[in-house]
């Protein structure tokens, strides 16, 4: 007897250390995916970074001046040679690669003279981010039940749910975003009588610009985990759940729902995207005085400095969202293969 219970103490020993030793392989694993994404990104990084410099030095050098027309070809010159605007590229690249190092994004020429463009970035930024959140806030409250809704709905008899959540997607997919962007701010205004312009004090025009930012992104959702759901739907394991009798309101929230959301999850960094290319257009439609306005502003007249700091960050910021959904993806699901080629399932 005493032999038998130390064979099964031995047992659950090795069994507790090969469980041990497989955990730790999996999160050495997962560290290396991790890394492997992030040198990745790194490199992509630095090649954006490289095309933008080079795309914005074909700019008009009157963005690098004050008073352009009054400035002999001499003082032009002198000046650019003092930018270092009259090296090769790859020097001025490197130049810049170390100013961003230092967190230089260099000064501005003409929105605000002499001052540093971080320093006015960060004048900016907080507005933006604060509107950028509430706007992927709002979208992911109400797309993922438009989502679950669609995809249940796909069971009943009239599919109501489902053909009003495909109407929504094919409507606001086709027409493009500039053009319903005006509608809100038209139709808007005119039937709740909220002002056109934005105002930091009043909250009631933050409504039409947070609906903007957001409608993309709730559609985005919606279609995406309705998707997810009716094929999770379609598995073995929940057409065996439903012969042994589970309610159709346990299978659909614990079993469908949760496994549906963490192919979902690279999806949602992804809406950064949506949502910084969107922030251009709102930004100036409602006069918000944020990072998007701002850079538009900038190109309109023409502060080469301050539109290449402003293109840089959006660059960063969006390489950093695809980073984020790959990290997601590596930590939320368990099904991903991180042994094949570039981590694929």
């Amino acid at each position: 007897m005493r032999a038998v219970i130390e064979k099964c103490n031995n047992s659950s020993k090795r069994l507790t250390e090969i469980r041990s030793i497989n955990c730790s392989k999996g999160q050495d694993t997962v560290t290396k995916y991790i890394s492997k994404r992030i040198l990745h990104s790194l490199i992509t990084l630095c090649i954006v970074i490289v095309i933008v410099l080079a795309l914005l030095r074909q700019m008009p050098i009157e963005g690098y001046f004050n008073n352009f027309d009054k400035m002999s070809q001499t003082q032009i010159n002198v000046t650019l040679k003092q930018l270092g605007l009259k090296d090769p590229l790859p020097v001025q690249v490197g130049r810049y690669f170390v100013q961003l190092l230092h967190g230089d994004f260099g000064t501005s020429i003409k929105y605000r003279a002499g001052y540093s463009n971080a320093k006015i970035i960060a004048q900016k930024a907080p507005l933006s981010i604060e509107i950028g959140l509430i706007s992927l806030a709002i979208a992911l409250i109400l797309g993922l039940p438009l989502g679950a809704a669609m995809a249940r709905s796909t069971r009943s008899k009239f599919k109501i749910w489902d053909r009003f959540g495909t109407v929504l997607i094919v409507i606001v997919q086709a027409i493009p975003s500039a053009v319903y962007y005006l509608l809100i701010q038209l139709y808007g205004s005119e039937w709740f009588g909220v002002s056109m312009l934005f105002s930091r004090s009043n909250y009631a025009t933050w409504i039409l610009p947070i609906f903007s930012l957001s409608l993309g992104n709730i559609v985005y959702y919606a279609m995406w985990l309705r998707r997810f759901m009716v094929d999770e739907a379609n598995k073995d394991y929940i057409k065996l759940a439903c012969a042994k009798g589970v309610s159709q309101k346990k299978i659909w929230n614990r079993h469908v729902f949760r496994n549906a959301i963490v192919p979902l999850v690279q999806y949602i960094p992804n809406s950064i995207l949506f949502t910084l290319m969107g922030s251009l257009y709102v930004e100036s439609l409602y006069s918000i005085p944020g990072m998007g306005g701002l850079l538009v502003q900038a190109i309109k007249i023409q502060d080469n400095t301050l539109v290449e700091a402003l293109v840089v960050l959006y660059s960063m910021i969006s390489v950093v969202g695809l980073l984020l959904g790959d990290i997601l993806m590596a930590i939320f699901d368990p099904r991903i293969s991180f042994t094949g080629k570039e981590g694929a399932r």
